[in-house]
């Protein structure tokens, strides 16, 4: 039997171009066509300017630790438990909200440093996540 797929979040049309970039390896920031404001998650409207008009920039995927947290439960099918679930400032100025993969929850902290990884399921979905950035 094969274990079950991630719940995969709803597409429309505010952020299917965002899926579109992840399933070419990309992590997408929205952003304003009127003052140039990043943005995420994907809206219609600029909460600066008001404007409805926007495009998308390629993000570096590099950026640090601003929170996180631990999931342990509920355990929903298709996801590998605990969870690390932060938030990342990224380095063009925005916020993400992403998983961290790839390190045990207590090597977790703020201020880390970390970089975007496309995490592919078996079904071919893609998704953004993060590891800890390489010590250079």
């Amino acid at each position: 039997m094969s274990q079950p797929a991630r719940i995969k979040p709803p597409m429309g049309h505010d952020n299917a171009w965002w899926w579109e970039m992840a399933a070419d390896d990309k992590l997408g920031i929205q952003r304003c066509s009127g003052c140039q404001t990043l943005r995420h998650p994907p809206r219609p409207m600029c909460g600066d300017c008001r404007s409805t008009e926007w495009d998308a920039v390629e993000a570096s995927g590099k950026g640090t630790i601003c929170s996180y947290t631990v999931l342990t439960h509920p355990q929903f099918p298709g996801y590998e438990y605990p969870l690390i679930i932060i938030l990342v400032d990224l380095e063009e100025g925005t916020r993400l909200t992403s998983q961290l993969v790839g390190c045990e929850p207590e090597e977790a902290d703020f201020g880390l440093a970390v970089e975007m990884v496309i995490q592919e399921d078996p079904d071919g979905f893609k998704l953004p996540v993060f590891k800890l950035a390489e010590a250079s």
